[in-house]
C-alpha cells in the first residue's frame, strides 16, 4: 500500500516535501516498525527508481519513503531543478526528522538508502545523523568525485576548474534576471551519450522507458560551484560507522565510487554486493537486477534494523507500569 504525502522541510520551513510512503501488507497504524528513507538520483523523481525500491521494501516488512528533493519534482523551491549537494543531504535529515513524528515508526529503527547520486546523499547523511542506524547503496555516486573525475575515473580534479567558473558564469547571469542556465545529468540527446551505459541513462530519463513530466534531467547551471567542490564521503574515515552495503553491477563505469565508499568509511560492518552482468542503469529498473538488489538489501535492513517491534498498545501499558 503506498500513499501520497507532503510536510513540511524542517530545514526550510518555507519548502513543502512531495513524497510516497509505503507500508507493508497487513499494516497496522497501531505496530512499530522499521523505517527506510530511499533518495532518488540526480535529476530523478520519487515516481522513478526511488519508488521502485520502497515499493520491494515495504513488501519486504518496512515503512519506506521515497521523497522528491528540494527544488525538485513535486516538491517547493526557487530555483527549479537545483541541484545543491548540501541541500540535498539535508533533505535526508529533514525526512528523519518528519519519520520521527509517525508514531508507528521506531525511531531507533530508521535507515537511509539511494540509488546514484542519491547514495552518495545517503552516506553523507549518515555521517553526521546519528539516527540513519543503517546504509545501503544502489550504484552509488559521489557528485562531486562524478564531476571533479569523470565517469570512470580518469580526470584529474584539477581539470574540473572551468566548471567553477561556468556555475560562477550563471550565478552572475542569474542574479541579472537573465533565464536560468541549465546543465544536463543525464545525456539530453542519445547522440550526446559517449557509452551504451550512458545512453541508457538518456533513454530512462528521456524515453517511455521511465521517464516523468517533473524530471526532466538537467540541473541549474549554477549548481556546480556546490558540485565541484563536494564530497560526499568527506570525513566517512572517522563519521560513517553505521553497517553499510553496497550494491553496484560488475560493469558499471561508476562502480568505483561504490568501492571508494567502503575504503574510506570507518564501519566495521560494511560489505559490496556485485550484480553479475549489471551496468549502472540497469539497477534501476532491469527487473532481475533490481530483485537481486533487494535479496540482498532487505535481509541487511532486517538485521541491522531488528529490534523487538512493539506496539502502541504495549507501550502505554509499559509506561503505565514504571509509573506504578
Amino acid at each position: 500500500m503506498a500513499r501520497k504525502i507532503s510536510f513540511q522541510n524542517s530545514n526550510n520551513p518555507t519548502i513543502t516535501m512531495s513524497a510516497v510512503i509505503h507500508v507493508p501488507e497487513g499494516f497496522e497504524e497501531t505496530a512499530s516498525y522499521p523505517a527506510i528513507i530511499v533518495s532518488h538520483p540526480g535529476g530523478g523523481v520519487k515516481e522513478q527508481t526511488a519508488g521502485t525500491y520502497a515499493a520491494e521494501l515495504a513488501k519486504a516488512g518496512f515503512v519506506a519513503i521515497a521523497y522528491d528533493a528540494s527544488y525538485q519534482g513535486e516538491s517547493g523551491g526557487e530555483p527549479r531543478q537545483l541541484e545543491n549537494p548540501h541541500i540535498r543531504t539535508e533533505d535526508v535529515s529533514a525526512v528523519v526528522d518528519y519519520l520521527t513524528t509517525l508514531a508507528y515508526v521506531d525511531n531507533e529503527r530508521i535507515g537511509a538508502m539511494g540509488i546514484c547520486a542519491g547514495a552518495g546523499y545517503s552516506a553523507n547523511a549518515a555521517l553526521q545523523d546519528r539516527r540513519i542506524k543503517a546504509l545501503g547503496t544502489v550504484s552509488a555516486v559521489n557528485i562531486g568525485s562524478m564531476f571533479r573525475n569523470g565517469w570512470e575515473n580518469n580526470a584529474k580534479d584539477a581539470d574540473a576548474l572551468p566548471y567553477t567558473e561556468a556555475g560562477s558564469n550563471a550565478r552572475t547571469a542569474d542574479a541579472a534576471g537573465a533565464a536560468k542556465a541549465r546543465m544536463p545529468l543525464a545525456p539530453e540527446k542519445e547522440s550526446d551519450a559517449p557509452n551504451e551505459e550512458l545512453r541508457q541513462a538518456w533513454e530512462y530519463y528521456h524515453t517511455p522507458r521511465a521517464e516523468c513530466p517533473t524530471a526532466p534531467g538537467f540541473a541549474t547551471a549554477r549548481s556546480l560551484n556546490q558540485i565541484i567542490t563536494y564530497d560526499a564521503y568527506h570525513k566517512a574515515e572517522a563519521f560513517l560507522t553505521q553497517p553499510i552495503l553496497a550494491v553496484a553491477g560488475s560493469i558499471a563505469g561508476s562502480k568505483w565510487m561504490s568501492d571508494d565508499l567502503l575504503a574510506r568509511a570507518a564501519s566495521k560492518d560494511k560489505a559490496m554486493h556485485v550484480v553479475e552482468g549489471a551496468n549502472h542503469m540497469d539497477l534501476y529498473d532491469g527487473k532481475p537486477f533490481v530483485t537481486e538488489a533487494v535479496s540482498v538489501l532487505a535481509p541487511f535492513f532486517q538485521k541491522n534494523l531488528a529490534m523487538r517491534a512493539r506496539t502502541a498498545y504495549e507501550g502505554a501499558n509499559s509506561l503505565e507500569a514504571s509509573r506504578s
